[in-house]
């Protein structure tokens, strides 16, 4: 997805450094920058060819925003979000340096997870300024963790919350109304549980899995949960700490080999979701 081309009023063009951003990640259907705000101004951004999302992340900042006809001067505080849909040209200006995440999500990842929800895939998101909503707020909190990690958890986390982003946009601020979520058939199950175990070395992403379960992303995301009572991406980290926990009690293994075996970045990455999840780090799983 390309960037928004910034349009300067006058002399006091918007200046910005990206400090993070999830191009190398390979997130399925949306991608996510931090940047900072190094010279306040005002930019304009012509209308996107998907959604966008910014939340302040650095310090409350004087600031104000114009899109469809809506303008808003406020205090932004951290954690606090505009929603941008794709179509809609926009106006801002930024009166000290500070720090934003901005979360942009394409046409196709929206339209897959309305028709999952039986919403029209056709619904519009509607602008939000200024927006205040705590499950927002966790969602792009947790990407922004995500961006700075030098470990990061991986793809199918990340492509997780970019479902969960783009489902509770449209609960909250398109039209339609979801059904709940139900449960995989066992034959589905299976297929997934089977297909986790002969990859778990590999960085495995959610469109992955859905394709095993022949669903749609959100679909399956919300299904696997109510059926086995874990996020995917949590089922995913347990079974490679058991698969590690498994090979390292044989002890004919180097530790760092079997993080890279069991699909952890490398013993440290290991170490730590093994003490997490079992409360026993590796060495002391070995020397037990």
């Amino acid at each position: 997805m390309d960037e928004p081309s910034l349009i300067p009023r006058g002399d006091q063009k918007l200046k910005i450094v990206v400090r993070r951003r999830s191009d190398e990640r390979y997130w399925s259907g949306f991608n996510a920058k931090v940047y900072d705000v190094v010279a306040s101004g005002f930019s304009q951004v012509r209308p996107l060819a998907y959604h966008s999302l910014s939340m302040l992340v650095g310090t409350p900042i004087a600031t104000s925003c114009r899109c469809a006809g809506i303008s808003v001067k406020r205090v932004q505080e951290r954690g606090d979000v505009d929603v941008i849909p794709a179509g809609f040209p926009s106006t801002w200006e930024d009166g000290a340096p500070t720090t934003f995440i901005d979360v942009n999500l394409s046409r196709s990842l929206v339209r897959a997870t309305a028709d999952a929800m039986e919403v029209d895939p056709e619904a519009s998101i509607e602008p939000q300024l200024s927006l205040k909503d705590a499950q927002v707020s966790h969602i792009v909190w947790a990407l922004e963790a995500e961006l700075e990690r030098s470990e990061p958890v991986g793809r199918l986390y990340a492509d997780s919350l970019g479902v969960a982003l783009a489902a509770h946009l449209l609960r909250c601020y398109a039209p339609g109304s979801p059904r709940p979520p139900g449960r995989l058939s066992k034959r589905r199950l299976q297929w997934v549980v089977d297909y986790i175990a002969e990859h778990l070395a590999s960085d495995l992403s959610l469109d992955e899995l859905a394709e095993v379960a022949h669903m749609s992303p959100s679909h399956f995301k919300a299904t696997f949960k109510q059926s086995v009572g874990l996020p995917v991406h949590q089922y995913v980290i347990r079974r490679r700490v058991e698969y590690a926990a498994d090979l390292i009690a044989r002890g004919k293994h180097a530790l760092s080999d079997v993080a890279l075996e069991a699909g952890f970045a490398n013993q440290s990455h290991m170490a730590r979701w093994m003490k997490r999840v079992t409360g026993v780090t590796p060495t002391l799983l070995r020397t037990s």
